[in-house]
């Protein structure tokens, strides 16, 4: 894999969900595309700011980097936040635990004007799949889409 520092995309509106990144140009597969940055704070700091129980709709920048730490994109963050999620995506997101980083790599070539997404892969305790796809809605449009952005067990 190559990590390229060049403008592969843009972010503008998304049909899956607000503003998506959109290819500009092709990337091929195994492209180191964009890290996923922002504030690096606790799992007790993240359920602090970020309460589902309270929120009207679950929206949050929230990246898990390990047990203890969790990156905020919604604070000094990358474009890499606005990538959506999709139960078929052409990138996934690699953790480098070295360095502490994120990576959003392609896993497929991308053509121009292609929307990039990742499986988000979310985990959370939830009573029954029905209240996750209305917790965590998934509207990729994939033939094979989940209805959420939850990991399946």
């Amino acid at each position: 894999m190559s990590r390229k520092e060049a403008p592969f995309f843009e972010v503008r509106g998304s049909a899956i969900q607000g503003r998506g990144v959109f290819a500009i140009r092709p990337i091929p597969k195994d492209t180191w595309v964009v890290q996923y940055t922002g504030e690096t704070i606790t799992h007790e700091e993240s359920d602090r700011r970020y309460d589902d129980d309270a929120m009207r709709r679950h929206h949050t920048f929230l990246f898990v980097l390990d047990e203890h730490l969790v990156i905020d994109a919604a604070v000094g963050g990358s474009d890499a936040r606005y990538i959506n999620h999709s139960c078929e995506p052409n990138c996934e997101a690699v953790v480098e635990e070295d360095d502490r980083e994120i990576w959003i790599v392609a896993v497929r070539d991308i053509g121009p004007d292609e929307e990039l997404t990742y499986d988000y892969g979310y985990t959370v305790e939830m009573e029954s799949w029905d209240e996750a796809r209305r917790l965590y809605p998934c509207r990729c449009g994939a033939p094979a889409c989940r209805g959420t952005i939850l990991k399946l067990a």
